[in-house]
């Protein structure tokens, strides 16, 4: 089990260098960005600490808080989508695609294959409401706007895994997708993106902040994770936890995180 975040050495967190983060009930609250996330991603900005959101989020959904948080770099459908701004670009955005565009098209006919024979086999199955703005994978509603039970959620992945899919459950979404990128390869790309460096050679001067069982693999790549205190009530289908777990939920768990890290800094 993790520890309490307060028993985070402070030595570490002051040498961090940049932080990554889911953003669904991680930084928001039923979609919303929570006043207390928000304000401390300000204060990580104006202290000179990188933020990059990694989520499952689609490219569409991403467009306008990439343009608007104080973030350097939203990584939208679990690593295929990087969106940062750039003044030089159209609407102020650019927007980094993992997969070429003859592969996204392909693509783009097997993923609703996909989605029809998933809602055919279980009516209860719905579409995630920001289908729309997908451009490399699918998402299946079982906590947002609709509810799916266990049972069902691990239905959906396995008739996405049979397809030949990647498949994770996020704390709103079932997310599909063709290939073999992730959370991780999209924090790695990104980073690769933005500043030409590696992150597999300097993660331990990099903090991950997650919510739930698809922020598995950042909690085991990085020594420094930190799961929000909402990440409880996935713990029967956790098999890797963080390192850490902060006292509150959701932006209030990101705000604790985001505090003592500055707090740390200040005292070095």
């Amino acid at each position: 089990m993790p520890l309490p975040w307060r028993l985070c050495p402070r030595a570490q967190l002051a040498g961090l260098i940049g932080i990554f983060t889911d953003v669904d009930d991680t930084l928001t609250r039923d979609g919303a960005i929570e006043p207390v996330a928000l304000r401390a991603l300000h204060a990580l900005r104006d202290a000179g600490l990188p933020v990059v959101a990694v989520t499952g989020r689609p490219m569409g959904w991403s467009r306008p808080f990439a343009r608007d948080w104080p973030l350097e770099a939203i990584v939208a459908e679990n690593g295929a989508v990087a969106l940062r701004r750039d003044a030089a670009a159209p609407e102020g955005l650019r927007i980094d695609y993992l997969q070429d565009e003859a592969t996204r098209r392909e693509n783009a006919q097997r993923l609703q294959a996909v989605a029809q024979r998933i809602l055919h086999e279980l009516p209860q199955a719905r579409l995630a409401q920001d289908s729309a703005g997908r451009v490399t994978d699918i998402a299946i509603d079982h906590a947002e706007h609709a509810h799916l039970a266990d049972a069902q959620i691990a239905r959906v992945v396995a008739l996405m895994r049979e397809a030949g899919m990647s498949a994770t459950v996020s704390s709103i979404h079932v997310n599909g997708w063709y290939g073999d990128h992730g959370k991780w390869s999209g924090a790695c790309w990104a980073l690769q993106l933005l500043h030409g460096r590696d992150l597999q050679a300097e993660v331990g001067r990099w903090l991950f902040v997650g919510d739930s069982t698809n922020d598995q693999v950042m909690f085991e790549r990085f020594a420094l994770s930190v799961g929000v205190a909402n990440l409880r009530r996935f713990a029967p289908q956790l098999s890797v936890w963080p390192a850490y777990l902060a006292d509150g939920e959701r932006g209030e768990g990101f705000a604790e995180v985001a505090a003592a890290v500055l707090a740390a800094r200040e005292r070095r």
